[in-house]
């Protein structure tokens, strides 16, 4: 088989794209490309399901108000469209079920090699702390935004066989 000088061949060599010195400016620009190409596959890749946790902030001397930071694009659409009023349930069941879901995304966020990356921070919540039902509201229906958009299973609620 005899190959033409003329034709351009591309040799993968450890991961490099090797280009003869015949094109130096097509060279040019294919490396800028790849190099926004693998940008934009980080960019796409990175995503914003942070959440950074219950801040405790002093009102009025004495008094403490707690706030809930979601980074989540979709969390307020959840939030707004698909949770069910603050009412439904009472306090005590949001606080009880955040317990269990903070748990067992503490014991994910700990064990990376397991679960990967996803569970970036970790969240602290003491069940002895009275957030008020707004921020337990909140947090519970973030863990079940968490399970519906991104499929993942924290707690199995329901019987299974």
């Amino acid at each position: 088989m005899v190959i033409e000088p003329n034709i351009v061949r591309i040799l993968m060599m450890s991961g490099f794209i090797v280009l003869p010195n015949i094109f130096p400016v097509m060279k040019k620009k294919l490396f800028c490309l790849l190099w926004i190409g693998l940008a934009l596959i980080v960019c796409q890749c990175r995503s914003t399901r942070e959440i950074s946790g219950v801040t405790a902030k002093v009102v009025d001397g004495d008094s403490t108000a707690y706030e809930l930071m979601v980074m989540d694009a979709g969390y307020e659409l959840f939030l707004a469209s698909e949770a069910k009023p603050m009412n439904f349930y009472s306090n005590e069941y949001y606080s009880s079920w955040n317990t269990r879901y903070v748990t067992e995304w503490n014991i994910r966020c700990r064990n990376t090699r397991k679960y990967g990356l996803f569970y970036i921070t970790t969240i602290d919540y003491s069940p002895n702390i009275d957030y008020g039902i707004e921020l337990n509201y909140r947090l519970y229906n973030y863990f079940l935004f968490i399970q519906k958009h991104y499929q993942i299973q924290l707690i199995p609620r329901g019987a299974t066989l």
